[in-house]
């Protein structure tokens, strides 16, 4: 792959994590939620976040599920095919921060799919699909770090 060619890479991705880990902080901030350790920064008092995943627009909480879906499923084949990558990831405590995260979203963005009132019943369908496919891949995503940073370093 890659990364053997151009071993730099590694240092890329180094710098990049802040990054991915920030696509989850912004989704908490617009479901109006805080993880622990989220932002180094003090959150100003007029950019409170009154808005939940149950009270937004409908198409705000599609283009969230949506973008959840995309994020969790990228990942989660990157790792797969490159897990070597791991090792990077944990450096910057992914896996605390991706717990973090599925703590506070998935019941969240799962309940305010179910409670809300659908003029057609194939978005419900389309969006539990999503948000379900997103939870199964954070899953997979933990697996396959787990096994990378603390299990296969017993076997060897």
């Amino acid at each position: 792959n890659i990364f053997t060619w151009q071993p730099s890479y590694f240092s890329d991705l180094d710098e990049t994590l802040p990054t991915v880990l920030q696509v989850f902080n912004n989704i908490l901030h617009k479901c109006g939620l805080e993880c622990e350790g989220a932002s180094a920064e003090p959150q100003k008092l007029e950019e409170r976040v009154n808005v939940t995943p149950g009270n937004m627009p409908l198409q705000e909480l599609k283009d969230i599920v949506l973008y959840l879906c995309d994020t969790c499923t990228t990942l989660w084949a990157f790792l797969d095919v490159f897990p070597l990558a791991c090792q990077t990831f944990q450096k910057h405590e992914f896996c605390y921060r991706l717990a973090s995260f599925y703590e506070l979203a998935i019941p969240e963005l799962e309940s305010a799919i179910k409670k809300r009132r659908y003029e057609d019943n194939s978005v419900f369908a389309d969006l539990w699909r999503r948000i379900s496919h997103s939870r199964k891949k954070m899953i997979e995503a933990f697996h396959v770090l787990i096994n990378q940073v603390c299990l296969q370093p017993i076997l060897e």
